[in-house]
């Protein structure tokens, strides 16, 4: 009976093509919507979003095998179980008359819009994994560190091919797609192609989100690289840690350190210095934030004035407006306004881990 639900988990891990089902027919849902909101068809489009969300909340309950079992992700796996809870809650306050809902509803969809194509299609997916093998190759590279690139177990040129016999642990890692860093820049693009703003003022925050991404992942995949083969983290404590509480082995004990651990945490402040940066150019893309942080606590939230960042300027028949109104008064018008995740494997020759 103790086997059953381990079981369970392991066959439900394997489901990714039904997983991404769900995601696909989340996102249609939440494009149609969109498309009704447009239409001027705000009920309906209520009533299709929150469906849409309780769709996107069992999609990522169906990861929560993947991020325990094979990723071994700690924070992954909180967040995807807690997924879905806040995800009904959505729907709920969506079929409760919230209107507000359907912004971050929108931002949603062209996340997906984003992230899905990259994920399903194959000749986007093999380009973006390689090319960011290569580029982590390179920055290996310039710490000294010349492995080589071979085909990984995902069948992809994206492994990093260190001599078992040179290395501590006799093990390696190679990219998957979570490592090209898509995810985080999707979030980010959802957000700012939402919100109602000038093409204009969207493209800096856009080019700076997606700059310092990748950056940011670079430096990531090369130090989980580098961190694996070369055993940073083999102290007694943490190999201690890795195996009695976690199960790993031994000597995978520096990536789950290295990846699990240091490079996700470090992944949630970035995403925040990222947010601040974008919401400085573009004060819009609070509005979606607010919406989350509502339904995360149930309390209205003001991140503007919280944070001392004046509203957006006033734009097009606005500006006239105002302008207009101002010179009727004598005054003059105020117009001021980041889970890459490196799978590890054993690169002692024919015989490798299934990890």
């Amino acid at each position: 009976m103790s086997a059953l639900p381990a079981t369970i988990l392991a066959s439900t891990a394997g489901s990714i093509p039904f997983a991404d089902s769900l995601a696909w027919i989340a996102i249609g849902a939440f494009v149609v919507a969109m498309a009704l909101e447009w239409r001027g068809a705000v009920d309906p489009a209520r009533y299709l979003a929150a469906g849409a969300w309780v769709v996107f909340g069992v999609f990522w309950l169906t990861m929560v095998p993947h991020y325990y079992l094979e990723v071994k992700s700690p924070i992954q796996t909180l967040l995807t179980l807690a997924a879905l809870p806040l995800c009904a809650y959505a729907g709920y306050l969506l079929v409760r008359g919230r209107e507000s809902l359907l912004l971050l509803s929108k931002a949603v969809a062209f996340m997906g819009l984003i992230y899905l194509p990259a994920e399903t299609i194959p000749f986007v997916r093999t380009w973006l994994i390689e090319t960011t093998a290569s580029q982590t190759h390179f920055g290996m590279e310039l710490l000294g560190h010349s492995p080589g690139i071979e085909e990984g177990s995902n069948g992809y040129q994206s492994r990093f091919a260190f001599d078992p016999d040179e290395t501590v642990t006799g093990r390696t890692t190679y990219i998957i797609m979570s490592c090209t860093g898509i995810g985080s820049m999707a979030i980010f693009g959802g957000l700012i192609a939402a919100v109602k703003a000038p093409l204009k003022r969207k493209i800096a925050p856009f080019a700076i989100a997606i700059g310092v991404i990748w950056f940011l992942n670079l430096v990531r995949n090369v130090f989980i690289g580098l961190a694996s083969p070369w055993g940073w983290f083999q102290q007694d404590v943490l190999v201690y840690v890795a195996t009695e509480f976690m199960g790993a082995p031994a000597d995978r004990t520096s990536y789950i350190v290295a990846h699990n651990f240091i490079a996700q945490s470090l992944s949630i402040v970035a995403l925040l210095g990222i947010t601040y940066l974008v919401v400085r150019l573009l004060p819009e893309v609070f509005e979606p934030l607010e919406e989350v942080l509502y339904i995360l606590t149930g309390t209205e939230y003001d991140l503007a004035d919280a944070l001392g960042t004046e509203a957006p300027p006033v734009d097009g028949s606005d500006a006239v407006a105002a302008s207009e109104s101002a010179s009727d008064t004598g005054d003059a018008p105020d117009l001021d306004v980041t889970e890459p995740d490196v799978d590890p494997e054993s690169a002692s020759g024919p015989e490798t881990d299934d990890d």
